[in-house]
């Protein structure tokens, strides 16, 4: 057996130890040095080059690197008929969940206003809510948006998530479909943006949807930059029609640096930290499907290309 192992920002030194370790049988080789490719029976990746998985001609399975596959299902080549499965890891939910809660906190205490009035010297006491009455909205009713959306409820924020299809959750109050999306932005001082990148989700986070939202609402982007129509943000920043933006993913990674996003004294930019894959616990993961292909037992979080995710 023998994996393909290719990332555009993850290391051989990272992956190669866990995966031996676990899988000893399994031959890693790490891509560019593929060696014959009609020996290799999977593929772990993360943005593989156009064209790279179809060159494979007995590839079996692909797994990814992440909890995301639209970098996968981009590739105008890709392979039909290979499974592609997506990594769902307890630890990268704890992290993301994390993450929508610092960034949530901040913006709902105010960090950004402290700031510039520290900058200012000025020492002014600005008027604050209570978790209870602050609203949050996440677009997105899959593992991440539930497990967030439970540990902000848990810090007493009032949230209600959207996701296309309906779906009942013990404990979430939820809204579904295009019907629902006003209703979920009408509320929603802080929206949270948690969704996979489709053909349906492309720039979601437009100036149409910004006007559905309370005047001075913020938001944050943990999904994909592709969500983000980028000059819709700014001008919305420049209008008030939003008070602030938190950024972790961007149409073009690394953010160049001439972007308006770097200095915006309302924009909070991060690089794609919010939730990183951890090999120590997506190895045991992305092996365990491997095995059950040998198997032939079901899959876990296998892909519908046709849904995107």
């Amino acid at each position: 057996m023998a994996l393909l192992f290719r990332s555009s920002v993850d290391s051989e030194a990272r992956w190669k130890p866990q995966l031996a370790r676990l899988m000893p049988e399994l031959e890693v080789r790490i891509c560019p040095e593929i060696g014959d490719p009609a020996e290799i029976d999977y593929a772990l990746v993360w943005h593989p080059e156009p064209g790279l998985l179809a060159s494979l001609p007995n590839l079996k399975l692909i797994l990814s690197l992440g909890a995301g596959v639209d970098h996968i299902l981009c590739d105008p080549h890709l392979p039909r008929g290979v499974p592609i499965v997506r990594l769902v890891d307890p630890y990268m939910t704890d992290a993301m969940s994390e993450y929508i809660i610092l960034q949530v906190l901040r913006l709902h205490r105010q960090d950004l206003d402290y700031r510039t009035q520290q900058e200012k010297g000025i020492w002014l006491e600005l008027d604050q809510k209570n978790s209870a009455e602050r609203t949050v909205g996440i677009l997105g009713f899959g593992a991440l948006g539930q497990d967030a959306g439970r540990k902000l409820q848990g810090l007493g924020f009032n949230v209600a998530l959207w996701g296309r299809r309906q779906r009942t959750v013990e404990g979430l109050r939820g809204y579904a479909g295009r019907a629902g999306l006003p209703a979920l932005l009408g509320r929603s001082e802080i929206l949270v943006c948690l969704l996979p990148l489709t053909a349906q989700t492309e720039g979601i986070l437009s100036a149409s949807t910004f006007a559905m939202l309370p005047k001075g609402a913020a938001l944050i982007n943990a999904a994909r930059g592709g969500h983000l129509v980028e000059q819709d943000l700014l001008a919305a920043l420049a209008s008030g029609r939003l008070s602030a933006a938190v950024l972790d993913v961007f149409r073009d990674e690394p953010l160049p640096g001439g972007q308006p996003f770097w200095h915006h004294p309302r924009i909070v930019v991060t690089p794609h930290i919010a939730a990183a894959t951890h090999p120590p616990t997506a190895a045991p993961i992305i092996l365990d499907n491997i095995r059950r292909f040998e198997e032939g037992r079901p899959l876990l979080n296998r892909v519908d290309p046709a849904q995107g995710y």
